[in-house]
């Protein structure tokens, strides 16, 4: 029996909503049927279908139909696309209690507000989130803000659905842009710093997949300490480094290197680079 028992729409069937809708069906937060996608490419949609979802070419027909709906659209295509749902948008009752969240990077609240006030309610809910791609292996690390006129009960179905699919956390949404930099371009990184882990581990004489599989495993045994243990990474790396030994000769080279500075420069700019998409 599904936990939720509304009808969960995603206007954009990418990546990304697809990470999040194949979790809440493989969960049993919802039932397949309970899902409808759209996307201007109905053969795009295959997987979708596969899983027993609806899918639609008409955005609208995810906004007339459902009841919380997923914005999975890029940035730059939310003003056409609510242009489009505008131009067919009929009043309904429905309209009061309809639940928008959105995934687009660096749009605010109040941008989405404007976006669709077109929706006749006193009082339109829209959540903004920022999700990564882990989610699609159920690992996902997300942080959502809502709007003033999101309930309690609003909040939780939001929570009860992203944090089946890793970690959720409700944070202000001053706070969003810049966690941006750490969670949802944080794989990016972690999968550049695999690839070099499993590199070195070739130039010693390591079979390729092997290394790759081996660097893998690392990274997730010590993020897996990290958090089960509770203590600072500093900590944990002394644990490891034994004086003269081979762990602190490599520490030292990343020392040299800059690798500290630089990922906090690579969180840093990643995370003005999503307000400035928003404000675009």
């Amino acid at each position: 029996m599904a936990k939720l028992d509304e009808r969960i729409g995603f206007i954009g069937g990418g990546n990304m909503a697809f990470a999040i809708g194949s979790g809440l069906i493989a969960g049993g937060i919802v039932k397949a049927s309970q899902v409808m996608v759209s996307g201007p490419h109905l053969e795009n949609l295959s997987r979708w279908r596969d899983l027993g979802a609806v899918t639609t070419d008409e955005n609208y027909d995810v906004m007339e139909h459902t009841d919380i709906i997923f914005i999975c659209v890029k940035p730059h295509m939310l003003a056409p696309c609510a242009a489009q749902l505008k131009y067919k948008y009929v009043p309904s009752a429905k309209d009061a209690s309809k639940l928008l969240v959105s995934v687009l990077a660096g749009t605010t609240l109040n941008a989405l507000e404007e976006k669709f006030a077109f929706i006749e309610t006193s009082a339109l809910k829209i959540i903004r989130t920022m999700p990564n791609t882990s989610m699609q292996v159920g690992e996902g690390c997300t942080v959502y803000a809502g709007n003033p006129h999101c309930s309690h009960q609003d909040l939780e179905k939001v929570h009860l659905m992203l944090n089946s699919l890793g970690l959720a956390q409700q944070v202000p949404e001053t706070m969003i842009d810049a966690v941006t930099g750490v969670t949802g371009c944080g794989p990016a990184f972690v999968y550049t710093i695999i690839e070099a882990f499993a590199d070195g581990g070739v130039k010693q004489g390591v079979p390729r997949q092997m290394a790759l599989q081996f660097a893998a495993q690392t990274l997730l045994g010590a993020a897996k300490t990290v958090l089960l243990t509770g203590k600072h990474p500093a900590v944990l790396r002394d644990e490891v480094c034994s004086p003269g030994g081979s762990t602190i000769v490599g520490v030292h080279e990343l020392e040299k290197g800059n690798l500290r500075a630089t990922i906090i420069n690579a969180v840093e700019k990643a995370s003005l680079r999503s307000a400035e998409l928003g404000k675009k």
